[in-house]
């Protein structure tokens, strides 16, 4: 069965065309009641870290206008945590870092605030200010994890495009 991509949709979604349903790809950009006919693909392995930024972004946007800036950071991780899942991409929370010191593998307690599918890293503050230690955090969390990019996003902010930096680990 073909695969087609909705570029209205946002964050990206696939679809599946039905044997009983003719592809038109005009129709499946332009007409609304086409979802009555396609089941939604929600699988992620395709998507790059950009892909995963991007959509963790515009989840990111979705919570901080309907919750705003001043709440706890435990919120801000459970509301994105559960737009992120609506999403279908796998997404776990507090996931443990591994830490090996020359041979020995060191249970620390360090803890990744969110994983999108084993590759991408999210860590969450709600800060009047985020420092360099802080970002500096984030790009030894990508090292331990060995992820190329990772979001460190501060939700406690009046416009969240202030309070997102994007942290590369090496090339990506």
């Amino acid at each position: 069965m073909p695969i087609f991509r909705l570029k209205e949709t946002n964050p990206i979604y696939w679809i599946k065309v039905e044997k009983d349903f003719c592809a038109n790809l005009f129709s499946l950009t332009f007409d609304r009641n086409i979802f009555n006919k396609v089941e939604p693909m929600y699988t992620t392995s395709f998507l790059t870290e950009n892909d995963l930024c991007r959509i963790t972004m515009d989840c990111a946007f979705k919570v901080h206008k309907d919750l705003g800036p001043g709440l706890l950071e435990s919120v801000y991780k459970e509301c994105l945590f559960y737009e992120i899942g609506k999403t279908g991409i796998q997404v776990e929370k507090e996931k443990p870092i591994p830490l090996i010191y020359e041979t020995v593998k060191l249970e620390c307690g360090y803890r990744a605030d969110l994983v999108l599918d084993n590759k991408f890293l999210i860590e969450l503050k709600s800060l009047d200010k985020i420092s360099d230690i802080h970002l500096a955090q984030t790009l030894t969390y990508l090292k331990l994890m060995d992820y190329k990019l990772g979001l460190l996003i501060n939700f406690n902010v009046v416009f969240l495009k202030d309070g997102i930096k994007r942290v590369i680990n090496g090339i990506l």
